[in-house]
């Protein structure tokens, strides 16, 4: 356990350190932040390397054996109701208890906010049932994104002002409890269905999952005329004293805390039924997931009050001070730097690179996709930033991205395309919510950009680049490996070669 904990810690400090080191850097050259604000931020930084250790060795506890558990329960009940039923009504109660979901929910301009997150949930809940339903009957995944994201895009001409917020929906679904829970899910599916192609069958439940809420959005946009409104994101003022830094996270704690319960209680409640009606698990084992859901909402809970109350100020002020600068094209290339750095720090991304190394034996390691991601997150908040500054329509970078992200589908393999836009829900998440978007919201303003139009769609554009990045992988993965056989076959023919001039 000691050993666990130890490489988890390790984990952690790589991962919030780049992007801590960078603010500071930013610091002490060119937007020096008030010291109020720089307590926070690495008061900040000690809680979420602390919060994403526990978070970690609790998901691998819990989070995974019970979505693991429940998916193959739902298979080996052999009733189609049952499965379709109780997928749907899982996520349409996780997603309603979403906090990203539900401040965003309120931020949208002449949309009711229980319709609007109504709708996001029924779109979830439905296209969940549509995920396994592809895993059971085996259906293509790349063919079921080219329809889907073929819909969106036709559908999107008629709801247009709404495109933004309806990918921006999309990301924020996918939090850090829930991901996990659906790879889990997935795998429990794909595993008891077994067969070939089920290895590739682990992945694209977020992917089709995440078209769910796209399609919700622009669908109520069709009854509902646009306006523009203003977007608020709240933050904790600088601390000015040891005291009120304590009060600020303390305070932070506790909303935190009641955030993490709202997601975990559902699924947990749903694990209860299944125990008693069809996993009937030993004693041993779920003593084993209770400590893990322990250390899950423990560590999630001081995780969400490091980036609230420490990186969300440091975000908003960044980006306002840079955006004011005359040369503030520099926020380009800085963007850049920061979207690397802050995917990193996701703690669902781990969990989802620590599967897909788990599952392909090595074959995909986990640095070689944490990297492609990276880039991919990097590009986007760099892009994000240009749009911002040169008034650029979201129009021209989503639809060529999705375009590009759907033909890369036709050459590289199966597993990829599945890894490739799962990434891309895993990618948008706390970190995303909490820093990325104060920072461009900060941006936004100080440039005298439109809010709804421009400030929207980041997360919606983080979500985009790493179905791209991926699949790139993929195809130098495919090349790599032909590469290997090319060479397998050389040393025969030239020892042939070889004995023949010696005869």
């Amino acid at each position: 356990m000691k050993k666990v904990l130890l490489e988890k810690l390790k984990e952690s400090l790589q991962a919030v350190l780049p992007i801590g080191s960078i603010i500071l850097l930013l610091h002490f050259t060119i937007v020096p932040m008030p010291l109020g604000t720089v307590a926070l931020m690495i008061f900040g930084m000690a809680t979420l390397i602390i919060g994403l250790t526990l978070f970690s060795l609790g998901t691998e506890m819990a989070m995974m054996p019970m979505g693991a558990h429940i998916g193959s329960a739902l298979l080996k009940s052999k009733s189609l109701a049952l499965l379709m039923g109780g997928c749907f009504i899982f996520g349409f109660i996780v997603t309603v208890a979403e906090p990203d979901l539900q401040v965003m929910s309120t931020q949208v301009p002449s949309v009711p906010n229980f319709i609007l997150l109504a709708g996001v949930a029924a779109g979830v809940g439905l296209f969940l049932v549509v995920a396994i339903m592809r895993v059971l009957f085996r259906l293509k995944l790349a063919h079921m994104l080219i329809v889907m994201y073929a819909f969106t895009f036709a559908l999107a001409v008629f709801s247009s002002d709404y495109l933004a917020v309806a990918f921006d929906a999309s990301a924020v679904t996918t939090g850090p409890i829930t991901v996990p829970f659906l790879l889990a899910l997935g795998a429990g599916v794909a595993g008891i269905n077994g067969g070939k192609g089920s290895e590739e069958d682990n992945f694209g439940i977020c992917a089709v999952c995440s078209v769910g809420p796209i399609l919700a959005v622009l669908i109520t946009g069709l009854f509902f005329d646009s306006s523009s409104s203003g977007f608020a994101v709240e933050t904790s003022a600088a601390a000015e004293s040891f005291g009120e830094l304590l009060h600020i996270f303390s305070v932070g704690l506790e909303h935190a805390f009641l955030d993490v319960l709202m997601v975990i209680v559902p699924i947990v409640g749903m694990f209860g039924i299944f125990q008693l009606t069809h996993l009937k698990l030993s004693r041993t084992e779920l003593v084993k997931i209770g400590v893990g859901i322990f250390y899950l909402v423990i560590g999630l809970t001081i995780f969400l009050t490091g980036v609230n109350e420490g990186f969300l100020p440091a975000g908003r002020f960044l980006g306002e001070s840079m955006g004011k600068l005359t040369y503030n094209w520099v926020v380009i290339p800085i963007s850049l730097v920061i979207g690397a750095c802050v995917v990193v720090a996701e703690p669902a991304v781990h969990v989802l690179t620590r599967q897909v190394e788990e599952i392909t034996n090595g074959a995909i390691s986990k640095k070689m996709l944490l990297w492609g991601m990276a880039a991919g997150v990097g590009l986007a908040l760099g892009l994000a930033t240009t749009r911002m500054l040169l008034g650029i329509s979201i129009w021209w970078i989503l639809l060529p991205g999705y375009l590009l992200a759907v033909i890369l589908t036709f050459f590289v393999p199966s597993i990829f395309v599945g890894i490739g836009f799962d990434s891309g829900g895993v990618a948008a998440g706390a970190m995303s919510a909490a820093f990325v978007l104060p920072f461009t919201l900060g941006v936004c303003e100080s440039v005298g950009g439109n809010i709804m139009i421009d400030a929207f769609g980041v997360v919606g554009m983080i979500s985009m680049m790493p179905p791209i990045t991926i699949q790139i992988v993929g195809v130098l993965y495919n090349l790599k490996v032909r590469n290997a056989k090319r060479a397998q076959a050389k040393p025969v023919a030239s020892i042939h070669e070889k004995l023949d001039e010696l005869l």
